[in-house]
């Protein structure tokens, strides 16, 4: 199973909201045109994020918006997500689709074309590709990090499933990640920590839909 739309995706962390909870940044994002909310809160406990997801839940289900739970398999199925995203260091893909079942959306981080191959052949449903632009929201690796539209672009030939390029990304900055085969963009910052979440997600997904809409005009 795929989320309906992948153009505008909300990776959610709340010690990076200036004052807002993460419900309310998820709210405004929905107001805002998000296409889907993963729950990835870092650094939180357990229960606190399961039971913020329950709110998050309601909020996106009422909405028509796709929740993914970031490396939780267990939360998610607690919290009824429509699927899970998982990085390479967690549970593999094939797990993960054992566990919550066929219908359940599981996407997969990958930055190079081997992990991407692998994932998909794994039975992923999409692949989160970064970091594109590089990021200051998480450690990673450096040969992980800004690996550029061009990455983007090599993993897109290679496989058949959506990519979601993160890392970096703001509205500024996601055409060219679009131009390169993503289906869309993920993004934590760029909405998260805008003085206006709502504003910031509507130019988010401007830009992505503009883009794709140059790109099947040139086809």
């Amino acid at each position: 199973m795929e989320p309906s739309n992948y153009g505008t995706y909300l990776v959610t962390q709340e010690s990076l909201s200036p004052g807002r909870s993460t419900l309310e940044v998820v709210e405004a994002a929905i107001d805002g045109g998000v296409d889907v909310v993963q729950l990835r809160e870092k650094g939180a406990d357990t229960r606190w994020r399961y039971e913020l997801g329950l709110e998050v839940r309601e909020v996106t289900a009422e909405a028509g918006v796709d929740l993914i739970v970031n490396d939780r398999v267990d939360v998610a199925e607690a919290i009824d997500a429509d699927g899970v995203h998982v990085g390479q260091s967690d549970l593999p893909v094939s797990v993960a689709r054992e566990l919550l079942g066929p219908e359940a959306v599981v996407g997969c981080s990958a930055s190079t074309v081997a992990e991407a191959e692998a994932a998909e052949a794994d039975g992923a449903d999409y692949l989160g590709v970064g970091s594109v632009y590089g990021t200051t929201s998480k450690e990673v690796p450096e040969p992980e990090d800004d690996v550029g539209p061009e990455r983007v672009a090599a993993i897109a030939d290679a496989v058949s499933i959506p990519i979601v390029g993160i890392g970096g990304v703001t509205a500024e900055n996601a055409g060219p990640v679009v131009e390169a085969g993503a289906a869309g963009v993920a993004v934590i910052s760029e909405i998260t920590a805008a003085d206006d979440p709502a504003a910031a997600t509507d130019a988010l997904a401007s830009t992505v839909e503009r883009t794709k809409r140059q790109a099947a005009e040139r086809d």
